[in-house]
């Protein structure tokens, strides 16, 4: 966080690659294009970029704005509802100008770890005091700074894997549009190389492509990575010495996997009427779809593919178990779980929200106990082990 000291000198200034100025607290595109190309850090600096709310953009001249905490929520929103990605890191707070000149709501935004950034399948950058969209050359040297400090499995190259490996197709097809402004495609002329790398599926450097991209992508997924499937069984008792009633593997491509896996839980959830009174009725569930899918995703996008398990997915008399390898990652903690989050697969995770797999981030938990609850069903539990985490939901009574 800044002082009130620091803030009063870069208003005084001009705007530049660290600073922009608005008076308009309704702007969201403005506000995302800004926190975008802040991310995307074009200039290099390794420092955050601000963006106040409540000054003139050519003057600096506060507007008196006061700063509600709707606003300061809206604003950190804006790293969360899944319009920029991957996910930028941000924090958003207010100054009270000692002046009585008003308030000012600051977002100040991380150089990102994984550039380029997107808002809307744009990538945005400063240059200078302005901000636009990159153009391939500028795109192409953020995705060099990308590969230099790759850090996560999902955006490591996979050794001994090639181009041929990949099902070209299902990203130029599929994954592609849902990725990309429909506007930039058009402008495309890069291989395909250079477009795989522009969303971290390739490692230019190394001409291989990431772990990342052969999750979504690879013809033959198990040869790269034999655990990277979910395990499914349904016994017919309450521990797993019952007897097995069906088993199924979801495996391959991670886009077909979520399609399954989707289908899956439809059929192996139903809903029934429940008496409420002498003359009404509601529908109940015993494990509701809604929830069952939270957080079966949540299992996937968080696993850990350097683990010797897969995910699994086990459906007991009283209960369903998913457990995924891996325990919490980063800075996520059983004592502030759910309200942080921490991605060990930041590249996996843009890739769900983009296939719509998952709706907003950090929120999957917390939707599927509010399912729950309004089902009539127990709070689903959590099991923090040291090398694995499970969700235990139990069976409407």
């Amino acid at each position: 966080m800044i002082s009130e000291d620091q803030l009063l000198r870069l208003l005084a200034d001009t705007e530049s690659f660290r600073v922009e100025r608005t008076t308009s607290t309704t702007d969201t595109a403005k506000f995302s294009q800004a926190v975008c190309a802040f991310a995307n850090d074009m200039a290099g600096s390794g420092e955050p970029g601000f963006l106040f709310i409540g000054a003139d953009d050519k003057t600096g001249t506060p507007s008196g704005l006061k700063v509600t905490d709707q606003l300061l929520q809206n604003l950190a929103g804006l790293a969360s509802d899944g319009n920029i990605l991957p996910v930028p890191a941000l924090i958003t707070y207010k100054i009270v100008l000692s002046s009585g000149a008003g308030e000012i709501a600051v977002v100040e935004v991380q150089p990102s770890k994984l550039p380029p950034v997107r808002f809307k399948g744009q990538v945005w950058i400063r240059r200078g005091p302005r901000k636009g969209i990159a153009n391939e050359a500028e795109e192409r040297i953020l995705v060099e700074r990308r590969t230099a400090a790759s850090t996560t499995f999902d955006a490591q190259p996979c050794q001994g894997a090639g181009l041929s490996d990949l099902a070209i197709d299902l990203f130029t097809s599929t994954y592609r549009p849902q990725a990309i402004d429909a506007e930039i495609i058009a402008e495309n002329h890069r291989s395909i190389e250079n477009q795989l790398a522009s969303l971290r599926f390739f490692d230019l450097k190394n001409n291989l492509p990431t772990n990342a991209g052969m999750i979504l992508f690879a013809k033959d997924l198990l040869n790269w990575l034999p655990n990277a499937y979910i395990q499914y069984v349904r016994f017919d008792g309450p521990d797993m010495g019952s007897d097995v009633l069906s088993e199924k593997r979801f495996q391959g491509d991670l886009l077909t996997v979520v399609r399954n896996l989707n289908n899956w839980v439809a059929l192996i959830t139903s809903t029934r009427p429940e008496r409420t009174s002498s003359l009404q009725e509601k529908l109940v569930a015993d494990y509701p779809e809604p929830a069952v899918r939270e957080l079966l995703m949540n299992a996937v996008l968080h696993r850990s593919y350097e683990a010797g398990s897969p995910v699994h997915f086990y459906q007991f008399s009283d209960r369903i178990e998913i457990q995924n390898p891996g325990p919490l990652y980063g800075e996520a903690r059983p004592e502030n779980f759910p309200r942080q989050t921490s991605y060990r697969n930041p590249v996996i995770a843009e890739a769900m929200k983009t296939i719509g797999a998952v709706n907003r981030y950090g929120r999957g938990v917390q939707r599927a106990q509010a399912i729950l609850e309004k089902n009539g069903s127990a709070p689903a539990e959590f099991i923090f082990g040291d090398t694995y985490f499970a969700s235990i939901i139990r069976i409407h009574p």
